[in-house]
């Protein structure tokens, strides 16, 4: 099953995120990594790094994430971590990770999520 990774500045929004799937995915493999080591406001590099090290399986991994640092020090992690199965996505974070974690239950291929995830900011809200 691929894993999915949630990367907030906010260490309660990124676990909110996480519980909020487990709603309607409770057996997908979903990782929150929000706030700063300290438990502040921010972005950890180790905090990302341990949360896709933990969801990682020969599916891969797809990484979720609010904004500005978030994407940065994602960036720095995926290239620290060296694997072409961890992946980031551009999508709205908190639909992205509905669908991301549904999808990865249902047991859909990294690539066919990635497409879907595509499409999630297209959705009209009315």
């Amino acid at each position: 099953m691929v894993g999915i990774v949630i990367v907030s500045h906010s260490k309660n929004l990124a676990e909110s995120i996480v519980e909020y799937t487990g709603l309607m995915a409770g057996d997908a493999h979903v990782a929150a990594a929000g706030g700063t080591d300290d438990g502040t406001f921010g972005t950890s590099f180790q905090k990302i790094y341990n949360a896709i090290e933990s969801v990682d399986s020969p599916e891969g991994v797809l990484v979720l994430m609010d904004m500005g640092s978030a994407v940065m020090t994602t960036e720095m992690v995926l290239e620290a971590y060296g694997s072409d199965k961890v992946e980031m996505v551009d999508c709205p974070i908190v639909e992205g990770a509905v669908v991301a974690t549904i999808n990865a239950q249902a047991g859909m291929s990294r690539a066919d999520i990635i497409e879907a995830l595509q499409e999630v900011g297209q959705t009209p809200k009315f």
